[in-house]
């Protein structure tokens, strides 16, 4: 699951270099990806339950709502407010799976606000209420999505993810031929094909692994490392240092997040 959010951390990097509308870039992004669940599936299995189905719209959802948030407020905003998801997931999850957030889980959710905060301090910003609105909402439908998928540990929830990408793909590049057409040049193109190939692809694949062997909340909790390593790879790439409250906020959330799967592992054990 922490691979997992690696892989999706590397979105802003790459999308800043493709100067296409973000339906044109979440539509080809979905379709890529989809070739690569499909290979590595080889015969997907279809059975349109209600978690198989579920899940596809949820995933679908969120990625349409977090674009729409990104649009109507802050990105700072749209971000922090979407990672509200573990604690929508550990109260319908408790609900719906019967798995509770233990006590190391809600003093993690915690710390991983106040780090939160200090990761974004310097780019919150008053925002639109409809973005705030809808960010907020992103965060519920995306939990949806953890508790689907887990719904589906006994089988194979990748189907769900392939659905969901053939749905965007449809969606996005369907809005996109409203739009002004992308120009296409090999650099768009190459960081295309590594958000279709890595950031969604090979991240599904790690991701439909490790939610049949831990539970949703906890899959989601480990999810909020993501924002954690956009700097790093900003750092990387572009040589932009981190400011000091970001620092420290990343550090906490690591250290929250870590210390909350020692502590869950003993207990397993």
């Amino acid at each position: 699951m922490a691979a997992t959010a690696f892989l999706w951390s590397s979105a802003g990097l790459f999308i800043k270099v493709i100067d296409w509308n973000p339906f044109a870039i979440a539509g080809a992004r979905s379709l890529i990806s989809s070739l690569v669940i499909l290979i590595y599936l080889r015969r997907p299995k279809f059975h349109c339950s209600l978690p198989q189905v579920g899940a596809a719209v949820a995933s679908t959802a969120t990625m349409l709502l977090f674009v729409t948030a990104n649009k109507t407020t802050t990105a700072a905003n749209a971000i922090l407010l979407q990672y509200v998801g573990p604690v929508f997931t550990a109260i319908i999850g408790a609900w719906i799976l019967k798995e509770r957030a233990r006590l190391e889980h809600w003093v993690a959710f915690l710390f991983v606000a106040v780090g939160m905060v200090l990761l974004f301090m310097d780019k919150l910003g008053g925002g639109r209420l409809l973005g705030n609105v809808l960010a907020v909402l992103s965060g519920l439908v995306f939990s949806f999505y953890y508790i689907f998928m887990r719904l589906q540990k006994k089988e194979s929830p990748l189907e769900s993810i392939l659905l969901a990408h053939w749905l965007t793909a449809v969606i996005g590049l369907g809005v996109a031929l409203f739009l002004p057409l992308p120009v296409f040049t090999w650099k768009a193109a190459g960081a295309i094909a590594m958000l279709g190939i890595f950031q969604v692809g090979v991240s599904a694949i790690l991701f439909t692994v490790a939610i049949k062997r831990i539970p949703a909340v906890f899959a989601n909790l480990i999810a909020v490392i993501e924002p954690v390593f956009n700097p790093l790879w900003v750092f990387l790439a572009l040589g932009e240092a981190p400011g000091f409250n970001a620092i420290i906020g990343g550090a906490v959330i690591i250290l929250a997040v870590s210390g909350a799967s020692i502590v869950s592992a003993r207990r397993s054990s």
